[in-house]
Order: C-alpha cells, then sequence, then structure tokens
C-alpha cells in the first residue's frame, strides 16, 4: 500500500485511488468516478493479495486439522476476528460471529434471540430508515408469533422523530435501529436510543453498516446488545459479515444453523453445541473472505478511521454546497442539509427524471451512482418517491468526482430538456 498522511482532514486521495485496480479503469471512454460506495467498496490490492496467498499458501480448513497450513489457516481466521474486535471496541474477539453478511447477522438474532426471547403480544420497535435487513426478519417473526411492530418516523429532513419515543417503548422487548440511514444519510443518536431502550428493560441491535466503514467505532459507548457489521461495504470482500453481541446473550441462545462445526458433541438422541462464538459458525467458513477482510481493516487502520471520516465530512459538505449552487431547485437532496447530522450517502431527485434515466446518462460520463428504492421502500414512501438516484462517498473519491458527477447531471438536464 502506498504511503498516506494519517491526519484528519489530509486524506491524500489520489495516493489512495492508486491501490485500487478497478478505479484505474475506463467505462464508456472515460474514467470511472465510482460513487456507490453504500452499495458495495471496491477493493485495494492489499485485499486482493491476501486472499490470493491463503489459497497459493495455507489453504486448507479452519479449526480442524493438526497440519502446518491448517494451523496457520485457523490462526489467520482467529486473528482476523482478534482485529475485528479491536476495530469495533468489542471487549472481547469471542463475542464476534462470523456471518456472510450483516444481513445474515440480523436473522441471526431474530431466529436465535427472537424465537427464544418474543411471543405473542411483545412489541419490537423499529424505524423507517430502516434497510429491509432489520425490517423484513421481524416481520417473519411477527407473523409466526403475533409480536408487534412499531415503528418511530422521521421528519422533514430525514432524522428520527423522537418525540414520542417514550410512548413507543412502551412494552417494546426490543429496539433495532440503523446507526446510519443509506438513503437520508442521517446518523441516529444511538447512545439515547439505547439508555432509552434499557430504561424500559429492552435490548438493542445496532445495524451498523453504513456507518462503521466511515466512522471511528465504539460499540462499547454505544450500549447495544447486538451490532451486526459487513465486510464488503468497508474495502472487504462480498460474502463475509459478522455479528458482535454481548456474551451473556451469545451464551443463552440456541444455534441459528445445525451441521459441523458447531457442536461439542452429537449423539444418536441429540447433540450438545459448542461454546460461543462456534456454536454459530456451522460448516466451513468463508476463511478467504474472511482473510480478505482482515487485510481491508489493516488498511483502514492505517488511514486512520478519524481521518476517513473528517475527509468525508469535507467532502459531503463540497457536494451538498457544489450541487445546490449549481442546479437549486431543481434538485432535491433528501436528508440533513448540515453535514454534522449525516454522512456521505446523497439520494438525489432531478427536475422530474426518473432515477434509472438519470442513472443510464450519468453511466454514459463514466458517473456511477444507483437507481432504485435502496431496499428501504418504507422511507421511500414516507418521502414520497418510488426510486432515488443516490451517490455514496467514500475515502477514495475526492472534489473532482463531486464535480464530475455535477457535470453528468448538467449533462442529463441538456439531454432530457424538452
Amino acid at each position: 500500500m502506498n504511503t498516506k498522511t494519517a491526519t484528519p482532514g489530509s486524506l491524500d486521495v489520489t495516493s489512495v485511488k492508486a491501490d485500487f485496480p478497478l478505479l484505474q479503469r475506463e467505462v464508456h471512454g472515460k474514467s470511472i468516478v465510482y460513487l456507490d460506495s453504500g452499495a458495495t467498496s471496491q477493493k485495494p490490492q492489499s485485499v486482493l493479495d491476501a486472499m490470493d496467498r491463503y489459497y497459493s499458501e495455507i489453504n486448507a480448513n479452519v479449526h480442524r486439522g493438526a497440519y502446518y497450513i491448517a494451523e496457520r489457516a485457523t490462526a489467520a481466521v482467529e486473528s482476523a476476528r482478534a482485529a475485528l474486535a479491536e476495530f469495533l471496541g468489542a471487549p472481547s474477539s469471542e463475542e464476534i460471529v462470523f456471518t456472510k453478511n450483516a444481513t445474515e447477522a440480523i436473522n441471526l438474532v431474530a431466529h436465535s434471540w427472537g424465537r427464544t426471547n418474543l411471543t405473542e403480544g411483545d412489541v419490537v420497535l423499529l424505524t423507517m430508515l430502516e434497510h429491509h435487513a432489520n425490517i423484513v426478519p421481524w416481520q417473519q417473526l411477527a407473523a409466526e408469533r403475533g409480536v408487534e411492530i412499531r415503528w418511530i418516523p422521521v421528519d422533514d429532513e430525514g432524522c428520527l422523530e423522537l418525540t414520542n419515543l417514550d410512548d413507543l417503548l412502551n412494552g417494546a422487548r426490543l429496539l433495532a435501529v440503523t446507526a446510519a440511514s443509506n438513503v437520508t444519510g442521517a446518523l441516529p443518536p444511538i447512545r439515547r436510543l439505547t439508555d432509552a431502550a434499557h430504561a424500559v428493560d429492552a435490548t438493542v441491535l445496532v445495524d451498523a453498516s453504513q456507518w462503521v466503514p466511515h466512522q471511528p467505532s465504539d460499540i462499547t459507548a454505544w450500549g447495544a446488545d447486538f451490532v451486526a457489521v459487513t465486510g464488503h461495504k468497508m474495502l472487504g470482500p462480498t460474502g463475509i459479515g459478522a455479528l458482535w453481541g454481548r456474551q451473556e446473550l451469545l451464551s443463552a441462545m440456541p444455534p441459528f444453523l445445525g451441521g459441523g462445526s458447531m457442536i461439542q458433541n452429537v449423539t444418536v438422541d441429540g447433540f450438545t453445541p459448542a461454546d460461543v462464538p462456534t456454536r454459530f459458525e456451522a460448516g466451513t467458513q468463508p476463511i478467504s473472505e474472511i482473510v480478505g477482510w482482515h487485510a481491508s481493516i489493516d488498511y483502514l487502520n492505517q488511514l486512520g478511521m478519524e481521518t476517513i471520516a473528517a475527509h468525508e465530512q469535507h467532502l459531503t459538505a463540497y457536494a451538498l454546497r457544489t450541487l445546490v449552487d449549481r442546479f437549486g431547485d431543481d434538485l432535491t437532496i433528501h436528508g440533513p442539509p448540515s453535514v454534522e447530522n449525516r454522512g456521505g450517502t446523497l439520494s438525489l431527485a432531478y427536475r422530474d427524471i426518473h432515477p434509472h434515466d438519470l442513472s443510464q446518462v450519468l453511466d454514459q460520463h463514466g458517473v456511477c451512482v444507483r437507481a432504485g428504492h435502496h431496499c428501504a421502500k418504507p422511507l421511500m414512501k414516507v418521502l414520497g418517491v418510488s426510486a432515488t438516484a443516490r451517490a455514496s462517498l467514500y475515502l477514495y473519491n475526492d472534489e473532482s468526482d463531486v464535480d464530475a458527477l455535477a457535470d453528468a447531471l448538467a449533462a442529463a438536464g441538456e439531454f432530457f430538456k424538452f
């Protein structure tokens, strides 16, 4: 990896971009401008190399073999677990359960903790900011068990409206909330929410998929009980995520999946599950992906999460200012107007151009944005739209990328001019 200055606000983006092979490409004869990191991030060469080294040097299953490369592979997985725990601020690596993504992590809580602890009439409190991954598992449980689902509304800026929080929490057994909206960029006050939930003995699950790649993380300071994260949004490979949970909660939960590795013993009469976290990691894990995720954590640590956060805040402010100044009332940017209350997720509506049409024109200029409902249909309905064009910023973006987005939007305006 190239050397970068790790001082807040001084990220050398030119040097950073050089670490990402895909960002060297051209599409449609234009340099690629990747603004879809909210969906998945690009991968630095160090992550790709780490996965290649696993396959070429220590490819073996883990926690099973006593030979050299098997022991090396096992050590690599456990080293990654420890690195993730430290990155998140978790008290112990034994509280980190590998899953294939944040969606599976949330489903693990719903299936294991939820089916153990929730019965008919119990309340699960969600927010209108949630991704479908933090909605559908609870709706499935509600249909199965007669659980009541309540919703924290959003205000006109796309932030949570917490005026009636105490009433909404009355009788709640679980609060499930995102740490950062993948549509409005809003950053809910997690500690305030966890304190309020714990005051009524409710458990708290935080979906940190859109937070952890962009901000320093201290899940202990959040006071949460469960936190779901995913690797592919933080420079790691697809197919790997994790659930952090408090040890006492995880130890009381039954296994989510059954099979090899997750047991202490099996007889014809039944089985005894392994200790945490192994009881939740049935079968062969995505070992190369875990190794690659570790490399991405190392990369982020070298840059410094405070540096990354400061860079993204500066870039988000530049993007908001540039787009508003250039397009005025022709452009709607959903979400809080202040960078202190949001991340670098910009969901756009430009004139009356359909988001899918808009994204196709932007693509002709090499600008990659996401068009659709962003797996947040309840929030789309509140915003009064069926879809948006979403530009999401990350550490390898700079002001030239924002300028390219603005130029492409202007070209789209000319293209669809009547």
